[in-house]
């Protein structure tokens, strides 16, 4: 990247959650200018504390999205920051833009909807970057990374779960699944990673094992695996015994404070890997 480009104007299409926040921060001590657009109900209001510029627009309106970008110069964005899934049923207020898109689009899936809205962007000459390009210190790492390990049925249930979410993964409904003695308890649908995970809890009463992965063929541009300190308080609050991670496919949010939380709950947090022979470890 040039010295020019490194001081020109980046796009942010912020979700909710830290991640835009901690985009803003390293982007800017790269010396780029963050332009962020945030979104009504889902982005954080502390964003206008770390973006150079802040614009708020409604779930839906591409064309504001194109049109505030192209009046900064903004030639390159990123998504980052998670939007409540349920809500494209009864918050949507799409421009012209939005409402064209969104008739083109086969199925309401996130991935055709996210490569849609990217394609539309890039058509308009924004080009859209992965949402990691400054923050690849954020990566789980491969490891246990609580007091506690895995136990050897743990790992079984482990296994068992990761062949589960990389199916499920791999027809784009979730990334993450909640087992227990190699029982499916719950699949991440739209309802988001911590509802299936009291959903499944529930069921379990105590001891679930939480798997997540990257999807099969992840576009990194948008909508990576993240786990933090809330993921473990609604674990623990199912009494959950484990959550285990894809290593170096999906981000950790405030690492020391959530590996305290699982400590001081008993829970095991590993961060794993799958070898050429298909085969899940640590």
């Amino acid at each position: 990247m040039t010295e020019n480009a490194m001081k020109s104007a980046i796009g942010l299409i912020a979700g909710g959650g830290q991640f835009p926040l901690l985009f803003a921060e390293a982007a800017r001590k790269r010396g780029r200018k963050v332009v962020a657009i945030a979104h009504t109900s889902e982005t954080l209001t502390e964003i206008e504390n770390h973006a150079d510029i802040t614009y708020w627009v409604k779930l839906g309106q591409l064309g504001k999205i194109i049109r505030y970008f192209r009046s900064e110069q903004v030639q390159e964005t990123v998504f980052a920051g998670t939007i409540t899934k349920t809500r494209m049923f009864h918050d949507v207020l799409p421009d012209f833009k939005g409402l064209t898109l969104w008739g083109k689009i086969d199925t309401r899936l996130d991935d055709a909807i996210l490569r849609a809205v990217a394609a539309t962007l890039e058509e308009e000459g924004i080009r859209v970057l992965a949402s990691t390009c400054y923050l690849e210190h954020l990566f789980f790492p491969l490891g246990v990374l609580s007091r506690k390990k895995p136990s050897a049925a743990q790992m079984e249930d482990i296994r068992f779960g990761w062949t589960i979410a990389r199916a499920v993964g791999g027809l784009d409904i979730g990334q993450c699944v909640v087992v227990r003695d190699r029982s499916v308890l719950a699949v991440e649908a739209i309802e988001g990673t911590d509802a299936a995970i009291r959903r499944g809890g529930e069921l379990s009463g105590s001891g679930a094992v939480v798997v997540k992965l990257r999807k099969p063929g992840q576009d990194f541009r948008f909508d990576l695996p993240a786990t933090g300190v809330g993921t473990i308080e609604t674990l623990a609050a199912v009494k959950g015994a484990v959550l285990a991670v894809e290593a170096g496919q999906s981000l950790l949010f405030d690492r020391a404070a959530m590996v305290r939380a699982a400590d001081r709950a008993g829970i095991v947090v590993v961060g794993l890997g799958e070898d050429e022979q298909g085969d899940v470890g640590y």
